[in-house]
């Protein structure tokens, strides 16, 4: 299970509110009370521990989520491959089985642009359209082997296969997102290292600016992780480069 997709901005926005009031209210409590020398070393130690741990898990998140970025970028490229190699291995079916074919993946390759560009409610449709055309390049591919079983309808059989295959891989890494677990945890550092932050800097008003400096930090940190992590809103996204490249060499070819 993962969290709830929210664009960045939002994500943003609700991060310093939230972590921007923790200060507060922890500035707001320490009001009129003095922290004793001793109470004020070991709360020193452990504000320093916790906003270590803080970092340490914003820097687990972003590594996570580039990591996801950059597989999915990579299986773009690859399926972009596996569909080209199809494509040539259609020179090995007769004309008619061949022209079909070609037709059929020059409309796959525009299918999976739409997928990469479409916002989340249009993935429904596309994805039961990307399963009715996979459906007849299949047969299309397996009833021309059947008439002629050799190496070369092996090729094409293959090739088809390794595209599905690779429409599966990236299916299963856009649903891929940071564990709901990790990013509770993240969350309730956060809040915990403001409110301790607002409560134990004496020179810190709750009107003084400088109460929201870590809130600010953290919340970018945040809205650029959800940023990265989010396939289909923000800045940061999986273009189909290699799909459009792809499609821009099929449409001129010949049968």
């Amino acid at each position: 299970m993962t969290y709830v997709s929210l664009h960045p901005a939002l994500v943003f926005v609700l991060s310093f509110v939230v972590l921007w009031l923790a200060a507060w209210a922890g500035a707001r409590y320490r009001r009129g009370r003095a922290m004793a020398a001793e109470t004020r070393q070991d709360y020193n130690l452990i504000l320093a521990a916790s906003l270590t741990l803080l970092g340490l898990l914003i820097g687990f998140s972003f590594s996570m989520a580039a990591s996801r970025y950059d597989q999915r970028k990579n299986l773009e490229a690859a399926e972009a491959n596996a569909i080209g190699t199809a494509f040539l291995r259609a020179d090995l079916l007769e004309t008619a089985d061949r022209t079909r074919l070609r037709t059929m993946l020059v409309r796959y390759v525009e299918l999976r642009i739409r997928y990469y560009r479409a916002g989340q409610a249009d993935v429904a449709p596309i994805d039961a359209e990307t399963a009715r055309l996979q459906n007849e390049m299949w047969t299309a591919v397996t009833g021309a082997a059947k008439q002629r079983a050799d190496a070369m309808a092996a090729l094409v059989v293959a090739g088809m296969n390794e595209v599905i295959n690779a429409q599966g891989y990236t299916q299963a890494a856009w649903w891929n997102r940071l564990p709901t677990a990790a990013v509770l945890m993240m969350a309730a550092i956060a809040l915990g290292c403001n409110l301790m932050i607002g409560y134990g800097a004496p020179s810190i008003t709750p009107r003084n600016p400088l109460l929201a400096v870590l809130p600010l930090l953290v919340a970018v940190a945040v809205c650029l992780i959800d940023d990265i992590d989010t396939p289909r809103h923000g800045l940061i996204e999986v273009m189909p480069r290699n799909l459009t490249a792809l499609l821009g060499s099929l449409k001129p070819s010949g049968p």
